[in-house]
């Protein structure tokens, strides 16, 4: 066991709280080691202007940390399991799912809004998030927003949005339940892949007695079921595609959205399965809605 084990991660108040919720888990298990959290800005963080597809991606959010661990200057990394890349470098595995938080979205209102108005404006840079709301509020109209949470609170004021869109689990860490103004059911409105989920990256070969305090096998199951999903669709984390995985006892029940570029149709499905069999579910269900998008 480490004598000093250093956490790396984003410098917004979420991700840090994320970090602390894993050092916590690992202090649980050793009391006597030490947990530091190193923050540092990502290139996702710094530039805010652009939309993720047009600079590169959600991996923007992790190459910073990425180059940390492969140098030794951290030793652990903390993500929100929705932010990071499908293929992830084979010498920085994810070593552990953390317990999942809420996987919802939440509908927030401008400040003086109970409910949304006839035409909306939604601040949202999600097409997975856009493409359901306009099935829920055809007459909305959407408008790009990025930022942690406490900058799109602040925009939603300023640009006088009438609503914006978050996770559940983001506003539940921090303690900021109060601004949720309708959450959205699963089936309104499918989560983005590993949404509440955060991921827990080593380096490849290092001994970790720990993360069996912090790996949940149900957090595992559905994470592989649901990356699988839009790994097989070709998708990305800034793919409008979706997935959710619910574990009951040894029963997945995995429910997605595929969006087909072709077509520009979408098809939704579910699909039940052992959790043994997490990935072949994910990859069948794929498949078969790939098929009814064409």
């Amino acid at each position: 066991m480490h004598s000093v084990i250093r956490i790396g991660s984003r410098e917004s108040a979420l991700a840090v709280r994320q970090a602390e919720i894993i050092r916590d888990l690992i202090q649980k298990y050793d009391p006597e080691t030490e947990v530091r959290i190193i923050t540092m800005k990502t290139t996702g963080d710094k530039i805010l202007d652009k939309s993720l597809e047009k600079i590169g991606g959600k991996g923007l959010f992790v190459k910073e940390l990425d180059r940390a661990l492969l140098e030794g200057r951290i030793d652990l990394s903390v993500h929100s399991l929705k932010d990071m890349p499908m293929e992830i470098n084979g010498e920085l595995p994810i070593l552990a799912f953390g317990k999942r938080e809420d996987p919802r979205d939440v509908l927030i209102y401008r400040n003086g809004l109970k409910e949304l108005p006839e035409c909306p404006v939604i601040g949202t840079s999600s097409r997975r998030r856009a493409l359901q709301m306009e099935r829920l509020y055809p007459a909305c109209t959407f408008r790009g927003i990025r930022g942690n949470v406490q900058t799109r609170l602040r925009k939603l004021e300023e640009e006088r949005y009438d609503g914006t869109l978050l996770a559940a689990a983001g506003l539940k860490r921090l303690g900021m339940e109060h601004a949720a103004g309708r959450y959205l059911s699963i089936d309104e409105m499918i989560p983005a892949a590993g949404q509440g989920i955060l991921a827990v990256q080593g380096r490849k070969g290092e001994i970790y007695d720990w993360i069996s305090q912090v790996d949940d096998p149900a957090s595992r199951a559905a994470a592989l079921a649901e990356r699988q999903f839009i790994r097989v669709l070709g998708g990305g984390c800034t793919s409008p595609s979706a997935a959710h995985a619910q574990i009951n006892g040894n029963e997945l029940k995995l429910t997605g959205l595929c969006w087909s570029e072709k077509s520009g149709q979408y098809s939704r499905g579910v699909l039940c399965a052992d959790v043994s069999r997490a990935e072949q579910a994910g990859e069948e269900l794929a498949k078969r809605l790939l098929r009814e998008a064409e």
